[in-house]
């Protein structure tokens, strides 16, 4: 029999983040989260792109974005139409709108700008109505990223093993260092997940060489393959579990999950934080 599920807690906050556009960032956004919520945890994802990949990858219209991230951050708390369902079961999702776009524009003229997601999500963290809120930053760090920053519990960086790609890091890591020092003590870098592996390029294996001497324990064992299903998956507004779950690409987001349900660290109960 499986291990009963632990009792609710404040729920772990995950920036998947990497200022490099193209390294399988809302792939594994979505597809972690799917995952996740496929080993029983309620998962809720946000979509903190304006591109609103993620959103579009769960099969929301953009017609159908009324009101999301943009009016999260806006308004400091998140309204009842904010989070929709979605076709995977345990999963909800903060989409994309159209607004969001100039978001870091107006979030300029705000007082703690920094802090606004942070303080929209205390609600959420406070209900425990989720295990996990997952947030899939933009290609870049500027104000919308550093605000999932300065939310997060942690980070997980996805690193395509492509040419390059350590360089590319670089940034990311002061970033998040600088974030530790000012903003928000706490955040730790959960693991690197190495993405669009492909055996058949020795390249991949080279960057995947370099990043595990390099960065150790912080690289998740899994490995997510460059495979054509996770390709085909969003273009049918499904994740790749929905869409194929025996694919090379949806079992090894189930063993990432698996790593990272062991990796992350239960939050306290609700009960205990209340009395403790």
């Amino acid at each position: 029999m499986p291990d009963p599920k632990p009792e609710p807690g404040v729920p772990r906050v995950l920036a998947i983040a990497n200022q490099k556009g193209g390294v399988g960032k809302t792939t594994t956004a979505v597809n972690l989260a799917s995952a996740l919520a496929m080993r029983g945890e309620q998962v809720l994802l946000i979509d903190l792109d304006p591109q609103g990949n993620a959103s579009t990858g769960l099969g929301l219209a953009q017609a159908s974005r009324r009101t999301g991230s943009y009016r999260l951050l806006i308004d400091g708390e998140p309204q009842a139409e904010t989070i929709r369902p979605t076709a995977v079961e345990n999963l909800s999702l903060i989409p994309a709108e159209a607004d969001l776009v100039g978001a870091e524009v107006e979030l300029v003229e705000y007082t703690r700008r920094e802090f606004r997601l942070r303080e929209a999500l205390a609600q959420l963290r406070e209900a425990a109505r989720f295990d996990f809120i997952l947030i899939d930053c933009p290609p870049s760090l500027g104000l919308l990223t550093l605000n999932a920053l300065v939310a997060a519990d942690g980070v997980l960086v996805p690193l395509q093993c492509e040419f390059y790609a350590l360089e590319g890091i670089t940034a990311l890591m002061r970033t998040i260092e600088a974030v530790r020092r000012q903003l928000n003590p706490p955040i730790k870098l959960y693991g690197i997940i190495l993405t669009m592996f492909d055996r058949r390029n020795s390249i991949s294996g080279l960057v995947a060489t370099d990043a595990r001497g390099f960065f150790g324990d912080w690289v998740f064992d899994t490995v997510i393959p460059r495979n054509i299903r996770l390709s085909e998956a969003p273009s049918h507004g499904q994740s790749i579990l929905q869409y194929d779950i025996k694919s090379s690409g949806a079992q090894a987001y189930l063993d990432l999950a698996t790593e990272v349900l062991a990796k992350v660290p239960r939050a306290t109960p609700v009960r205990d934080k209340v009395n403790p």
